[in-house]
């Protein structure tokens, strides 16, 4: 079932936690969604646990930018991140290599 709005996709990534995939993770990464619905998110993964707030963090390993309808269509499975990246969808600052494991962690529906 297809997800219809930021705060559920960001609040349901704790329920499609892959907690296998996150061994040795200790991250924070900052969500920034512009536009309708958007938002500032932080989600930490520590000790294979992952816990999602409302708002900024104070120093993320990882900051996402990108505009609501670009995150819904990636959650969904609409939109490749890769593509969504190279295309300028997605902007990424700080630490590209771990953003990469977002996607094992954290399975498009």
């Amino acid at each position: 079932m297809a997800i219809s709005d930021v705060k559920s996709g960001i609040e349901g990534m704790k329920s499609v936690f892959n907690k296998d995939c996150a061994i040795g993770v200790d991250a924070v990464f900052q969500y920034v969604i512009t536009g309708d619905e958007g938002g500032n998110w932080s989600v930490t993964v520590k000790d294979q646990i992952c816990t999602v707030n409302e708002g900024m963090a104070d120093s993320p390993n990882v900051t996402l930018t990108m505009a609501a309808p670009d995150y819904l269509d990636l959650i969904n499975g609409r939109l490749n991140g890769m593509t969504a990246y190279m295309t300028g969808k997605l902007k990424i600052g700080g630490d590209l290599m771990l953003s990469q494991k977002l996607m094992t962690m954290f399975p498009a529906n």
